[in-house]
């Protein structure tokens, strides 16, 4: 009998994660006011109010930091790949030196580390 083993892993989508961390960071410093001001203040109307106006500065917040983050990410990983590019046609040996060490790493033998280098390095038409 042949055992099957299928591989499930939980895949959240970038927007969920950033979601569940804004809230978690979120709803901490509006409850930390509302204690902090519950003992200074005598009208609820004031803590709520205090509130409220905490949930909203923080959700601006937190979206622009979210915002302005995932878009310097962007910019940076576009940089480094026309790095990238350029070096490969710039320094084409010594990106195939890169690439068969990086399969070195894996344990492939000189031979296919060779292979692969050189097979990458006819896709050069393809590097924009």
């Amino acid at each position: 009998m042949k055992l099957i083993h299928a591989e499930k892993h939980f895949q959240q989508s970038e927007i969920l994660k950033d979601i569940i961390i804004g809230l978690a960071d979120g709803l901490t410093v509006p409850f930390a006011l509302a204690a902090g001001l519950s003992g200074a203040v005598t009208h609820n109307n004031i803590i709520i109010t205090a509130g409220i106006a905490e949930i909203i500065a923080g959700s601006i917040a937190m979206g622009l930091g979210g915002y302005l983050s995932g878009k310097t990410e962007i910019e940076h990983y576009n940089s480094e790949l026309q790095r990238e590019y350029r070096e490969i046609k710039e320094f084409n040996e010594t990106e195939k030196n890169e690439v068969r060490e990086i399969f070195a790493g894996y344990g492939l033998s000189t031979q296919t580390q060779n292979l692969v280098a050189e097979e990458l390095s006819h896709n050069d038409d393809k590097w924009v």
